[in-house]
């Protein structure tokens, strides 16, 4: 089996998720190229994250707090990185600079302006495999959305419906983070954060936007600072997108709604989709992870079933198809579609493959003309 070494760059939640996902690499035992953490860096390294990493992962041989230090060691070959928006830019084109394979956190970029220095980037360096990390389409129910798509299952699109919704702000007294910031999160909030993983399967589709009314809502308006006093929220907590999107495949146009909310009562971490067609239609939520809704119309009475579905996934795993599916095994899937995609040199199936560089310049777009449509209150098309 071929090995990629790599670099972690940002030893939060995700780095810890794909660390835990590279441990347990033979949980799938037909791959060809396995992952190899060799370095790590994080600017605020504490004894509890340094020691997780180092106990864990032996094959670790660098830890360093300087990003330009990792960059630097010929051992690591690609990197993986995941720090807060406003330090993409700055981080991704250094790494391709440096010559490493690299997967990035979304949104790739603080705004358009840094996504497009990140592109020009990618341009210079077209020998470097350059992916964007978005774990839920790798859900066996989406796959299977996505096989529907592939299929032309649906017939002609109605309309698509698709969101991530939390409730992790809806307490007051919660201290503001840097999610709420615009020099950290940059002006779209809780779209730049949650938005690419909603716009990843309707543009992975080929449904493209073009145009949008946005609602932003700044629900909160200022937080605790943490330090006995309050300050400003300067990014809105909820978007709604109404989108006028077209079907590249038919030319067809229908609605599409794209709805990131981090105060939606109730929810915790749900990501849904939804899509209504003439021929059939399909609903899934990972509020109830293992569960595809299907409605399928051949005449006569229209009904919806539903399907428990199980380890339906692209790359096999070790785990029976009838045991339920989490959020652990859809980051193993994404990585394992990186490394194949990497080792083969397209994805295995169409679903199947992580968030490209380009798709990342739509939802900058689409995002971008967002925030003209809710300063404006006008329906924007995309530029």
């Amino acid at each position: 089996m071929k090995t990629l070494r790599f670099g972690i760059i940002g030893c939060g939640m995700m780095g810890r998720e794909f660390a835990s996902a590279a441990a347990r690499w033979f949980h799938l035992p037909d791959t060809s190229v396995r992952p190899e953490i060799v370095a790590i860096c994080h600017r605020t390294l504490s004894a509890n994250n340094d020691n997780w990493f180092k106990n864990n992962i032996p094959t670790i041989k660098q830890i360093t707090s300087d990003y330009r230090e990792l960059l630097d060691n010929r051992n690591v070959e690609s990197v993986y990185i995941s720090v807060p928006h406003n330090l993409h830019r700055e981080f991704y084109c250094a790494a391709l600079k440096a010559g490493k394979h690299l997967m990035g956190e979304k949104p790739f970029g603080i705004d358009k302006k840094a996504n497009d220095a990140i592109m020009a980037g990618i341009g210079r360096h077209p020998d470097l495999f350059v992916r964007c990390s978005s774990q839920f389409m790798f859900f066996p129910a989406a796959q299977r959305i996505g096989q529907m798509i592939e299929t032309e299952a649906f017939g002609r699109i109605i309309e698509v419906n698709a969101g991530f919704l939390h409730c992790s702000d809806l307490n007051p007294a919660k201290p503001i983070d840097w999610k709420r910031m615009v020099e950290f999160n940059g002006e779209y909030g809780c779209m730049g954060d949650l938005g690419p993983h909603v716009c990843a399967v309707p543009f992975r589709a080929g449904w493209i936007p073009l145009n949008v009314r946005a609602v932003l809502s700044n629900i909160m308006p200022e937080r605790p600072d943490g330090k006995g006093g309050t300050v400003p929220c300067e990014t809105p907590d909820n978007a709604t997108l109404l989108c006028e999107a077209r079907d590249s495949r038919s030319g067809d146009i229908f609605p599409l709604t794209l709805r990131t909310q981090r105060i939606s009562p109730g929810q915790t971490n749900n990501w849904y989709i939804e899509v209504l067609g003439t021929k059939a239609c399909a609903k899934f939520s990972t509020n109830n992870a293992n569960v595809l809704e299907i409605l399928e119309y051949t005449g006569g009475e229209q009904r919806w079933q539903k399907i428990n579905m199980g380890q339906e996934v692209p790359f096999k795993s070790i785990t029976h198809s009838i045991s339920q599916f989490g959020f652990s095994d859809a980051v193993l899937q994404m990585w394992a579609g990186f490394l194949y995609e990497f080792d083969k040199g397209k994805p295995y199936t169409r679903f199947s493959g992580c968030v490209t560089p380009k798709e990342t310049t739509l939802w900058h777009r689409l995002f971008t003309a967002a925030l003209k449509s809710h300063k404006t209150g006008t329906t924007v098309g995309l530029e």
